[in-house]
């Protein structure tokens, strides 16, 4: 069974919170220690300078606590009733964990985790560290070992309000006896502080100017997140959708928005449109979870009670009981679009989409010539191919093995397999130059701490996972879903 909070699998986030702990102690204790110093002006802290810094620091322990322990929710779906009412209560109770244990089936247009083999409910996201989905995640805190979730917020931003309180007072404390060594820069030596006390001083001072600044930067991060009810996630989501609405609208393709239509569910007309050419192009989505200033607040404090938000014995929302409706759950929406459920928008990353079954004819047509020179000349072109091919493999296996070389010979191969194809579609890189979308500042998904290869929208062409079907490919298939599925094959052994 899976922990409450924190990742499963240990590393080196098992020294975050140690870490935190030592920085708040030294932050806290031993700058009072330097300010107790006679020779140190304005002289030691007074009484009610000790009472307040410290209440501050009894505060911030106790939000930092509730920030680490406090689980960040975890859904429980109903799985379907097995109908046999006419049982001991032994055997019931085996029926029940079997039904638990059974597989559920996902429906056309919903968002599956296939980690959890269960439905994933709107901006829920599936953590890699905690290994289960996660409500209105908004990013793994590595400083206290848990997810920042529609529970956990409203204790992880009243320790971020605590923490920079206590900097600001803390720093205000050293600004006092830094004025006054400047003022009393003239006076002998021997009439002011140890050189030891002035050098552990400024590390104090040093150490707060960081973590002020740091923790600053994401207190104003967070405020934005909470005024405009948009997690870090929701933030990258936004900004790649942006990014394919404005490709498109420059002249460039995505391979999913140029699948002909086929009919049927009216989620997929009200996504995109369809000109006259007959393809199909991305239309914009707007955030529909912004419903105003404060409702947004209340919505991720849990209460409407503003004297309560930054209380720090108050609790916040929990994840309903009630599978499928409740808080957690259904999320209000402002109308700005043409129906509810919209988000997150269609993204090829996301989508398991290229008719994974096999849909099209899958019939060998044979192509026709009309000389038997013109045939000798494709035979000879796709023997020079594979000669060419084979070629290029054997030099990188001679010179670096394999590994990501043999990722990228693919890569090359599949390019010259399909090299129509190739033109239409240029394979997306990131920042970091790995395969893939990152936004303007080099994040990925994976860096908020979502598993990415759990994420699935599942189209209305695809079966639930116990069904057997041919796994024939289609040739128009893209080449960056070919090699999606081939590292999702090499993760997924067994599927």
């Amino acid at each position: 069974m899976a922990p409450l909070t924190g990742p499963v699998t240990t590393g080196l986030q098992i020294f975050a919170i140690p870490g935190v702990v030592l920085l708040i102690a030294f932050l806290g204790y031993a700058s009072q220690w330097v300010f107790h110093t006679p020779d140190l002006q304005p002289g030691p802290l007074s009484k009610n300078q000790i009472i307040t810094f410290n209440l501050l620091l009894l505060n911030l322990w106790w939000n930092y606590y509730k920030a680490c322990t406090v689980p960040p929710g975890t859904y429980t779906h109903a799985r379907p009733p097995s109908g046999d009412d006419d049982v001991d209560d032994k055997t019931k109770g085996k029926k029940q964990e079997d039904e638990r244990q059974k597989p559920m089936t996902p429906a056309a247009g919903q968002r599956w985790c296939r980690k959890c083999d269960a439905p994933k409910p709107p901006r829920a996201h599936h953590c890699r560290h905690c290994r289960r989905c996660i409500p209105k995640m908004d990013h793994h805190c590595p400083w206290t070992d848990n997810c920042v979730s529609m529970q956990t917020f409203p204790y992880f931003y009243r320790f971020l309000v605590s923490t920079n309180l206590a900097l600001w007072y803390l720093s205000r404390l050293l600004y006092l006896r830094f004025r006054a060594l400047f003022d009393e820069r003239n006076l002998p030596a021997y009439l002011g502080p140890s050189p030891t006390r002035i050098a552990l001083l400024t590390v104090v001072a040093i150490a707060c100017a960081l973590v002020s600044l740091a923790l600053g930067i994401l207190l104003t991060t967070t405020t934005k997140a909470w005024l405009f009810n948009r997690t870090m996630i929701e933030d990258w989501e936004v900004e790649r959708h942006e990014s394919l609405v404005g490709r498109q609208a420059r002249g460039g393709s995505t391979w999913w928005a140029s699948e002909e239509e086929e009919g049927g569910e009216e989620s997929s007309s009200e996504e995109t449109t369809t000109p006259s050419n007959g393809q199909k192009t991305l239309r914009r989505v707007e955030f529909p979870y912004d419903i105003g200033i404060w409702n947004n607040m209340c919505q991720a404090m849990g209460t409407r009670n503003f004297l309560a938000w930054f209380w720090p014995f108050a609790g916040g929302p929990t994840v309903s009981r009630t599978a499928g409706s409740g808080v957690g759950w259904d999320w209000e929406e402002n109308g700005f679009n043409a129906r509810a459920g919209m988000w997150p928008p269609p993204d090829p990353d996301k989508q398991r989409r290229g008719h994974w079954r096999g849909n099209a004819d899958t019939a060998v047509k044979l192509p026709t010539y009309a000389t038997p020179e013109e045939e000798k000349a494709a035979f000879k072109a796709r023997q020079e191919r594979d000669q060419r091919l084979r070629r290029r493999r054997q030099l990188m296996e001679a010179q670096q093995g394999s590994g990501i070389f043999a990722e990228l010979e693919e890569d090359e191969e599949l390019e010259d397999l399909f090299p129509e194809q190739r033109k239409r579609e240029k394979y997306e890189k990131g920042l970091d130059g790995e395969p893939g979308w990152t936004n303007a500042d080099g994040e990925r998904l994976r860096d908020f701490g979502v598993d990415e290869d759990s994420d699935d929208v599942v189209e209305d062409d695809i079966v639930p996972h116990n069904a057997d079907f041919d796994h024939d490919e289609d040739e128009d298939v893209p080449l960056g879903e070919l090699l999606r599925r081939r590292r999702v094959a090499s993760r997924n052994p067994d599927t």
